[in-house]
């Protein structure tokens, strides 16, 4: 059983005039400046349906929506439609009542964009018309249809660039990695005015004091166990001019600043 077409809505406007056409005497074709547009004989609403791939402009009452003429379009464009060689906003259409009888009368809108839509519902109708044909066709025959050929031709070849993924070691740009220590302890500067604190280095490790690198004396008989590391003298004059009037200190690292002027006490 075939599926029933149903009718669907193309096109909708508001307003519309009918005008009585003079039979045209040759085929230089219709002018609208040759009808009496000042006194049309009627006016309504048009609307443009379509079932299956005829498409249907009816003229139907703007209040009632009674029809008042029906034009059948099988073919876009065609004689069942036909533009005016004068205006674009008149079309001269083919009506028919159902009885085998037909007529022609000129139809035209007071808005350009009203016949500019008119005009391209049914032509977007016809193309789906189009479409829907050629899809027909190539199910019935699908061989008969283009192909995509992706083989290779004789004597082709192809070539394929494939950038290694490896660095090469001391290339340019290579961040080299910092070295550590052996013992794995980064020693930072202490602040200045503290004490330096009397750290054992690891094996291997120098200790710096006053700019310059101090070996460790390792005694014989303790086999290198024990370290005696030489004391740095103690400051003779420290002057902390960065921080303001400073007291100076003199003698032993073990005497106290007294506080002066700009020191905040905590």
């Amino acid at each position: 059983m075939e599926e029933a077409e149903y009718e669907s809505v193309l096109c909708v406007k508001p307003d519309v005039h009918v005008y009585r056409i003079p039979p045209r005497a040759t085929n230089r074709g219709y002018r609208a400046a040759e009808w009496q547009l000042d006194q049309p004989s009627w006016s309504g609403r048009l609307r443009i349906t379509a079932k299956g791939q005829v498409a249907y402009i009816k003229l139907e009452d703007r209040t009632s929506g009674e029809l008042f003429a029906q034009a059948p379009v099988d073919q876009f464009p065609g004689t069942a439609v036909e533009s005016v060689t004068d205006s674009s906003r008149y079309f001269v259409i083919r009506i028919e009542d159902g009885n085998g009888r037909r007529a022609f009368i000129g139809i035209g809108f007071g808005d350009r964009g009203d016949a500019f839509d008119f005009n391209v519902a049914l032509q977007d109708h016809f193309k789906w018309v189009k479409q829907q044909c050629e899809f027909a066709k190539q199910a019935q025959n699908p061989d008969q249809g283009p192909k995509l050929d992706l083989s290779f031709k004789e004597g082709q070849t192809i070539k394929l660039n494939i950038a290694s993924m490896k660095k090469k070691e001391g290339a340019a740009g290579t961040p080299r990695a910092r070295p550590t220590s052996t013992g794995g302890l980064s020693l930072l500067p202490p602040p200045p005015g503290a004490r330096t604190a009397a750290l054992a280095p690891l094996p291997g490790e120098h200790l710096s004091v006053g700019g310059s690198v101090v070996q460790p004396a390792v005694s014989p008989s303790s086999g290198g166990a024990t370290v005696s590391w030489p004391q740095p003298k103690p400051a003779t004059t420290a002057t902390a001019d960065v921080w303001g009037d400073f007291t100076k200190s003199t003698g032993s690292t073990s005497s106290q600043t007294q506080p002066g002027a700009g020191w905040v006490q905590f």
